[in-house]
């Protein structure tokens, strides 16, 4: 799968955004494509070694994929891995200042985990990506807004 990007501007400090991005617990009542999250690890925080299980609806359907926080530079940007679906995922937020606000970027791919799912990634992937990155988009938009109202 080729990486989608998506990008938005934010009314709010880097330092607020970064507190939403990494409010594990609180992410299901601010991105509505999330419908559940179940924390795996001992927690509380956030940081590498970081693991939760989230429920989204994608495509119409309900899925559900286990993820890890693999590298963090606090207040800056953090990656999250998962396995699922016949592929390795790859994410990472990125909160860079901006002038009297913040640029919030999100990049993710994946790359595909045996002969069917290559067969897949090759067939159906472009498919994908463009309902993958508005669903991105969806994402980043709830957390500006979440962002937006604090201040």
């Amino acid at each position: 799968m080729k990486v989608v990007e998506a990008t938005r501007m934010v009314n709010a400090s880097p330092a607020d955004v970064w507190a939403l991005v990494t409010d594990l617990e609180g992410s299901e009542q601010i991105i509505s494509g999330i419908t559940r999250i179940e924390r795996l690890d001992a927690g509380p925080g956030f940081g590498i070694g970081t693991r939760w299980r989230e429920t989204r609806v994608l495509f119409g359907r309900e899925a559900v994929e286990e993820m890890e926080v693999t590298a963090i530079e606090p207040e800056r940007s953090y990656t999250v891995e998962a396995d699922g679906r016949g592929a390795h995922y790859r994410s990472v937020l990125t909160v860079e200042p901006s002038g009297e606000g913040t640029v919030l970027s999100m990049t993710f791919g994946g790359e595909p985990i045996g002969l069917a799912a290559r067969i897949m990634a090759a067939t159906a992937g472009r498919l994908f990506e463009g309902a993958t990155r508005k669903a991105f988009e969806r994402d980043l938009a709830d957390i500006a807004a979440a962002a937006e109202s604090k201040g």
